[in-house]
């Protein structure tokens, strides 16, 4: 059996392959670019603790920040290069797939190395002062919750959490630990998500009363039933501890040549070809014990702007309409729509979703133009936006010379990464922070729900439970297996 101190000293002999990269850029940068951009040397550095440099709890002004990754073989490696850039020390890193984190452990070798978080965790004390979370969806409350009660910040990957419950329990561990905390959607504080927001409330498209939002996704395979048998688990992966909370299933580590999901994975996507993984890596998103779909995936990022413009938070109601949804994986394709009331003096509004090559109706002022692949439209009774990866397009007559006049009244900021970082440092909390970010993952998790029972579902926010229908509340907050314990972690 390896001790802590053998498992901290692993050495990688095996290759791994390419991450899938890192996620869409916080200023509005698209995915792809971003992707090229997430790479960055790594300098030497000499690790001091917090406590020692600053105030309890936060390192002193001007020092590095010292970072633990969790989850840096995937879309954590590219995540690790930027907050790098941003200020932070890469001090530890953790992975329960050696082979899979190889390229994090090569890039940063002065790093300790760890396979599972809590030994991290106990082992690290106060050599680290932050966690960033790069896991599958199942995993994130876990993490979280463990790195908020030794009060470390926490920067996690969108969604925060898999379920509705989980959300709410690390609202409140985040506002006692009184740590900087961030998830990574698109950032709503970037120049064009303030020019829209700016523009949306300053009433230039009169009563906004629809949003259409759209996404490619998924690139990866769902609507699937769960392959037969079982294969050997590499050496390199802990299975037990990938699976953590999740009820065990066994190990499949392909789809046999000419699967039906094999042909879901998006062959114009570079980075995307070489993943046949049944679960891991990347192929985790499309099934509801570990993932939380289309929704999950880009939910957050689209919502962020448009939570922020409108004033949003709480639904009052979802219903959803979808291809067959089974019962362990998302649909192939789902239109997911929400109803907000009334709110801070602005109209009721409805948002609907749609992913799986769907998409809402083209607006007649662009022509014979396409949609773009992912985006927004602000439907107003005095004209619409467009906003997508290349920003947001004015359409009606005489908009874009009337919105010359709207002031800039909101603070742009620097980006998601070093957002965190200033506020690791004493500054302003950043734009995702958690009492942000958790109403924001719970109404990508609502849709979910909408979509696994395909009922309208009625939404006390307050109370946190669908009053019409009872048998959908067991999914706000699912049972963990295997020992794992959300109070306990």
């Amino acid at each position: 059996m390896k001790t802590a101190s053998d498992r901290r000293n692993l050495v990688n002999r095996n290759s791994t392959s390419t991450s899938p990269g890192a996620e869409a850029a916080a200023d509005g940068v698209s995915r792809r670019r971003f992707l090229q951009a997430a790479a960055g040397g790594c300098a030497l550095f000499s690790l001091v603790p917090a406590r020692v440099l600053g105030a309890e709890g936060q390192p002193a002004a001007g020092s590095r920040v010292s970072l633990a990754g969790v989850g840096v073989g995937g879309v954590g490696f590219g995540q690790l290069q930027e907050l790098e850039k941003a200020g932070f020390a890469i001090g530890a890193l953790c992975d329960v797939d050696d082979a899979y984190a190889k390229k994090a452990y090569d890039k940063w070798p002065q790093a300790r190395r760890y396979r599972d978080f809590r030994e991290m965790l106990a082992a690290e004390g106060n050599r680290i002062d932050a966690v960033y979370v790069g896991t599958p969806d199942h995993t994130h409350a876990l993490i979280v919750k463990a790195a908020l009660r030794r009060k470390k910040h926490v920067c996690c990957v969108k969604p925060l959490t898999r379920t509705v419950g989980e959300g709410r329990a690390l609202a409140e561990a985040a506002r006692q630990a009184g740590v900087a905390t961030q998830m990574t959607a698109a950032a709503n504080t970037s120049e064009w998500a303030c020019r829209t927001a700016e523009w949306v409330q300053a009433g230039l498209l009169g009563e906004v009363r629809e949003v259409h939002i759209w996404t490619n996704r998924p690139v990866w395979p769902q609507g699937m039933g769960r392959p037969a048998g079982e294969d050997p688990v590499p050496a390199t992966l802990d299975w037990k501890l990938w699976l953590g909370p999740a009820p065990l299933r066994p190990f499949k580590a392909v789809w046999p040549a000419g699967h039906h999901a094999l042909q879901q994975l998006k062959a114009d996507v570079d980075w995307i070809r070489q993943y046949n993984g049944v679960y891991h890596p990347f192929n985790f998103r499309g099934w509801w014990d570990f993932g939380t779909g289309a929704l999950g995936d880009m939910g957050c990022h689209h919502f962020n702007t448009v939570f922020r413009a409108l004033k949003l938070k709480h639904a009052r109601s979802v219903f959803a309409t979808s291809t067959k949804a089974l019962e362990e994986t998302a649909p192939l394709a789902a239109i997911v729509t929400y109803d907000f009331a009334a709110r801070e003096g602005l109209p009721p509004v409805r948002l609907v979703w749609y992913d799986g090559g769907l998409q809402p109706p083209r607006p007649a002022e662009l022509g014979n133009q396409a949609l773009p692949e992912e985006g927004a439209i602000y439907v107003g009774r005095e004209g619409s936006l467009l906003y997508s990866w290349g920003g947001p397009k004015l359409l009606g007559a005489g908009l874009s010379a009337k919105a010359q006049s709207v002031p800039k009244t909101l603070p742009r900021r620097s980006g998601t990464w070093s957002e965190w970082h200033e506020a690791c440092q004493g500054g302003q909390p950043a734009g995702c922070h958690f009492d942000w970010a958790v109403p924001l993952t719970e109404a990508v998790l609502l849709g979910n729900i909408a979509i696994r029972v395909g009922k309208p579902l009625e939404w006390d926010a307050a109370r946190m439970k669908f009053p019409n229908l009872d048998s959908a509340n067991r999914f706000l907050q699912e049972p963990y297996h295997n020992g794992w314990s959300l109070e306990t972690v």
